[in-house]
């Protein structure tokens, strides 16, 4: 059957027949309002399900906690199975000694294998008796004594992921275990659970067993967005895994980016999208893809864990995970995350609102790095703003304001790189403080605006063309000249500035500014 499931502002819900695809509309307060399309016989199931085991409660797990997005260390991507107490407690120095407990990083996670093959002969779980000889109780009163939090890992499965004992089954004791020992946060797995075992139901035992020990534990599902968890999780845990694991490539990065985007109106305060684990200092990746990777997470309200080795961290990616403004927006109080708003080839606009009505907004420039620089521009109206507002444009990661602007802000932004930027309105009501990216009619308004504008500079440059036999001439420049360096342009951005765009019939200028403008002709 093909429902509509529509919650209501308490959660109530209601069913009827429409259209050709299982969809849920989601009322969150102020959060959001969305309805998503989801084909297919088993996500209606899912639907369906979700409503009978949440038949009337709060769209958002009311445990008070993850009221912002967990900041924290976690193990995996620095020493997969490979660690231990020694190497746990050096972290937990470091996070203090570094400034990481300063800037808000709170919580040091154990990932997979902290564990014993087997449970002791009552059945508890027991810690490596090698790598963990202190048990992880004295672990967590060391880890506290630095003002820190304890996370550990467990699985929904019979087995994590790693072939140590599973959790399902034995929820309850699991639960009783870890809260004894003093963990405040768990990681909660999908491996090794059998396929006819419902994964809303493994999740929801464990969420159930977590509130029966009486002690806050932030609970991180991590169910790889196999089952749609943005339809359900909120309820269920605080923040849930939207994709595969992560691994330190730019390739894998943008993968984890792209199936994130358009699930901002799902996340909100206590309940968080999680497109996985930092891999910032990790791999082959770049400073300007490091940079824009951790940019692109905090606008998004991830949880931000660090996943490498602090003992050999450089400066620079240490600058990286401590750079402060960024950081705000992440821990900003209004809590909506931020989403794609614009994208025209490899220029893309992320953006989201703040508490003090500014809005946090990066231009990223995913293009191969042959073309090494893009000039991207916002609009306001694309931001919920009055096209005539006047406001001021701050670079967050060199903490610098790059002056007051009037309808639109263009950046220069390095091939794989971002510009994290605040962008604050001279006068409040200029923006709308009920503008969410997830806001259709703005921004197909700002699409089509943009469309039209973009097709009309195309055709004046089309036209002035014909009427010289010489060089391209720029939009506004009164004589023809090539774009130099001290504006952003390169030998090879000049010559991309002059082609054909891959025999679309789309042609391609750049203006004085070095700004691709498009068109078709």
């Amino acid at each position: 059957r093909n429902l509509y499931t529509k919650l209501d502002a308490v959660g109530t819900p209601a069913l009827s027949q429409n259209g050709s695809f299982c969809s849920i509309r989601s009322v969150r307060g102020d959060y959001s309002q969305a309805k998503m399309k989801v084909p297919g016989l088993l996500s209606c199931a899912l639907l369906l399900l979700t409503v009978a085991l949440f038949p009337a409660v709060a769209l958002a797990l009311d445990n008070g906690l993850g009221l912002k997005p967990a900041l924290g260390f976690n193990t995996w991507n620095a020493f997969g199975t490979r660690i231990d107490e020694v190497q746990m407690r050096e972290m937990a120095d470091l996070l203090v000694k570094e400034g990481f407990l300063k800037a808000g990083y709170q919580y040091l996670n154990l990932d997979d294998a902290w564990a014993d093959n087997s449970r002791a002969s009552n059945g508890s779980l027991v810690a490596h008796p090698r790598r963990f000889a202190s048990g992880i109780s004295h672990l967590a009163d060391y880890v506290h004594s630095k003002g820190l939090k304890l996370g550990i890992y467990g699985d929904a499965g019979y087995l994590t992921c790693a072939g140590f004992p599973g959790s399902r089954g034995h929820e309850a004791a699991d639960a009783a275990v870890w809260a004894s020992w003093g963990v405040d946060y768990l990681k909660y797995d999908n491996c090794w659970a059998d396929k006819r075992d419902f994964v809303v139901g493994r999740f929801k035992a464990m969420q159930d067993a977590l509130n029966r020990t009486g002690r806050p534990i932030m609970f991180a599902m991590c169910e790889w967005g196999v089952a749609d968890p943005w339809l359900w999780a909120p309820r269920v845990g605080n923040s849930w895994r939207t994709t595969a694991d992560i691994k330190a490539t730019w390739e894998d990065v943008l993968r984890c980016l792209d199936n994130n985007i358009g699930l901002a109106r799902f996340a909100g305060p206590g309940a968080w999208n999680d497109p996985d684990m930092l891999e910032v200092g990790n791999g082959a990746l770049t400073l300007p893809e490091q940079r824009a990777h951790f940019a692109l997470w905090a606008f998004m309200k991830a949880p931000l864990l660090i996943g490498t080795d602090l003992r050999a961290a450089s400066s620079e990616v240490k600058t990286i995970l401590l750079a402060k403004e960024v950081l705000a927006v992440n821990q900003d109080e209004l809590g909506v995350a931020a989403d794609l708003v614009w994208k025209q080839g490899s220029n893309e606009v992320h953006a989201g609102p703040l508490a003090d009505g500014s809005r946090a907004v990066a231009l990223f420039n995913r293009h191969h790095p042959e073309y090494p620089l893009n000039n991207i521009t916002v609009h306001w109206r694309q931001l919920g703003c009055k096209s005539s507002a006047k406001a001021t444009v701050r670079d967050l990661y060199k903490k610098k304001d790059l002056g007051s602007f009037a309808g639109s802000f263009t950046g220069e932004v390095e091939a794989h790189g971002v510009l994290a930027l605040r962008i604050t309105p001279a006068q409040k009501s200029d923006c709308s403080n009920k503008w969410r990216p997830w806001s259709d009619d703005a921004t197909q308004a700002a699409d089509q605006a943009d469309t039209h504008e973009a097709t009309q500079e195309a055709k004046n440059i089309y036209l002035k063309g014909l009427t010289k036999q010489s060089r391209w001439v720029p939009i506004g420049s009164k004589r023809s000249r090539p774009t130099g360096h001290g504006t952003g342009g390169t030998r090879s951005s000049r010559r991309r500035s002059r082609r054909r765009d891959g025999g679309s019939g789309r042609l391609q200028q750049s203006d004085r500014a070095g700004a691709s403008v498009e068109g078709t002709v």
